[in-house]
């Protein structure tokens, strides 16, 4: 076969690449993934009484910028991760400004309280489900954010794997926040930081498996 002939049998019946494919799946991941992550959280947990109390004090919204800044981030590394080669750039360190923010915030305050106190800071009431119950909760949104991942073409299986995973779990802490009775600093930067990076990492080591192509 000429070269001629086999360049226009190859050429025939391609079409432009969509260039909105990646932000499409990722939005339809996302609401997918937030809309069964909060009805599993209803669901399994319930929506705490007091929600439209503590809603109005500047602490729960800061409880809620913790995963909502990390998700942007995990959003951002998980987006160029899931093109040929893409490389993450500053979107990990997206990703890791809100932790190191909360970290350095948890810090001042047990500085601050008193030594028999900061036990307390940091165990909260829910320190032994906390983790587990992020980790439950991201299971519609990590099946989802994967279905995205796995129809793009991610090079870099764990990495890809590792940003999905983070992004699961930050979507479902965000639902977290409406059940969750624990208002402090110390406990966020300790076992919410935990809850999310169980997902991420199963993501990493689920990768190779599930976004091969």
């Amino acid at each position: 076969m000429k070269t001629e002939n086999l360049i226009t049998l190859l050429a025939t019946g391609a079409v432009p690449v969509d260039r909105h494919v990646v932000a499409r799946r990722f939005g339809w991941a996302l609401i997918a993934g937030g809309i069964g992550s909060t009805l599993l959280m209803a669901l399994v947990f319930g929506v705490r009484r007091d929600i439209a109390t503590v809603a109005a004090t500047p602490v729960f919204w800061l409880k809620v910028a913790l995963p909502f800044f990390i998700a942007v981030g995990a959003l951002l590394a998980a987006a160029r991760l899931a093109r040929p080669a893409g490389k993450p750039g500053i979107a990990w360190i997206a990703a890791a400004w809100p932790v190191a923010a909360v970290w350095a915030g948890a810090l001042a305050l047990l500085s601050l309280a008193s030594p028999d106190a900061r036990l307390a800071l940091v165990l909260g009431q829910t320190w032994r489900v906390c983790p587990l119950n992020i980790a439950l909760l991201s299971v519609p949104s990590f099946i989802a954010v994967m279905w995205a991942l796995r129809g793009l073409a991610p090079t870099r299986l764990r990495a890809a794997g590792f940003a999905g995973g983070l992004l699961a779990s930050a979507t479902a802490t965000l639902a977290y926040c409406l059940h969750c009775p624990e208002m402090g600093v110390p406990f966020w930067a300790v076992w919410y930081v935990l809850g999310m990076a169980i997902p991420a990492v199963i993501g990493a080591w689920l990768g190779p498996r599930l976004l091969r192509w």
